[in-house]
């Protein structure tokens, strides 16, 4: 199925051998249509300008499909606690870090409340056993919260490029279904 796509990378980006950029590959492959836009200073982002620049991107391009990867997750929790956004058809939620999470060059996203509302039809969870930004504890205590579906990757790390995550058939196929 060719839906429209945007995925929202983390803190510090998420180029290429990483799994977003390949999944942008695919998806571009398939002639599907994707966003995969480099936010600002990704190396030390601002909330705010993030949020500003992802609105827009939710208003011009209309994804039916948000991917978000680590802070990516943050952001979108932020813009869901905003509620100025309209719902898309799938979320899928990968390696969020913790909603208190301690970093200073990212201090400005944090801490974060869980939002009420995903502003999503179907929405998938997806952590790792041994994340080093959320214990699997976080993870479940979030799943909960959310009340969502969760997968749960053993020994997945921050589930990037770092732990082996470039090429990931089974993001493909949770985005082509």
């Amino acid at each position: 199925m060719r839906q429209k796509t945007l995925l929202l990378h983390g803190w510090g980006g998420s180029d290429d051998p990483h799994w977003q950029a390949w999944l942008a590959g695919e998806i571009a492959k398939d002639y599907g249509t994707v966003s995969f836009p480099l936010l600002d200073n990704p190396h030390f982002p601002a909330k705010k300008r993030w949020m500003k620049q992802v609105k827009a991107l939710l208003e011009e391009f209309r994804p039916e499909v948000v991917i978000c990867h680590s802070l990516g997750n943050t952001l979108w929790f932020h813009l869901c606690n905003e509620g100025e956004i309209s719902p898309v058809k799938r979320l899928l939620l990968v390696a969020p870090p913790r909603l208190n999470l301690e970093l200073d060059t990212i201090k400005s996203f944090f801490p974060v409340e869980v939002p009420d509302r995903l502003f999503a039809k179907e929405v998938l969870l997806v952590t790792s056993t041994n994340d080093p930004y959320m214990t699997q504890e976080e993870s479940k205590a979030l799943q909960k919260e959310l009340g969502v579906e969760m997968k749960v990757i053993e020994n997945g790390g921050h589930i990037n490029e770092a732990s082996g995550y470039g090429a990931w058939p089974w993001v493909r196929e949770w985005v082509m279904t």
